[in-house]
């Protein structure tokens, strides 16, 4: 299994929500695992590819899923109406480095390339419904069941991963905007020093 410095954080999530039970979460989340593919560039340069549509797109349709009330109670998920298109592109793009942000995850760049790492899944992590313009996340992909019998909801620790990722993100970009700023006045002291 694919191992790299952002790993450990999500790891650490896992822990913290599911305690002993969060290195088998890990190996049986598709979901999970996708997100720790698709963060390897969370550590890395400012110009490292971020894939924030992507992530974003997972974000808030999960997010919708728990505010919608189906983490915490006993609604059935296959009854819900579904979010609408305009409200989670909307929120997709008011999350940082969302602005912009283009509706091809949603629609189906996001599901290929869930199915281009995981062929063997037979689902696919967004639903949607052309005719109505509602989208769903696949319920089947946060429900974590364990060897032992035991199921875990994993939408909190996605959510959590996903804000994590974004923050790492958002500190590496700072931190290349502060090496700039000091090549700027170095160069105004030294133009050896800056070479």
């Amino acid at each position: 299994m694919l191992e790299h410095e952002f790993t450990f954080t999500i790891k650490k999530i896992l822990t913290e929500l599911f305690g002993d039970k969060s290195n088998e979460i890990f190996e049986k989340s598709y979901l999970i695992q996708y997100l720790n593919k698709k963060t390897k560039a969370a550590n890395r340069g400012s110009k490292s590819r971020s894939s924030f549509a992507n992530h974003y797109a997972i974000y808030v349709l999960v997010e919708d899923y728990i505010q919608k009330g189906f983490l915490q109670s006993e609604l059935d998920y296959s009854e819900y109406e579904g979010a609408k298109y305009t409200d989670i592109f909307q929120r997709m793009k008011e999350l940082p480095f969302g602005s912009k942000l283009q509706n091809h995850a949603l629609n189906s760049r996001m599901n290929e390339e869930f199915k281009k790492f995981f062929p063997d899944i037979p689902y696919q992590p967004i639903l949607r419904d052309l005719q109505t313009k509602r989208y769903w996340i696949n319920e089947k992909l946060l429900i974590i069941q364990l060897y032992d019998g035991q199921k875990f909801n994993i939408a909190e620790a996605i959510i959590k991963i996903i804000l994590a990722y974004t923050e790492a993100r958002k500190s590496a970009f700072d931190q290349f905007i502060s090496y700039c700023s000091s090549l700027a006045n170095i160069s105004n002291e030294n133009l050896e020093k800056v070479i």
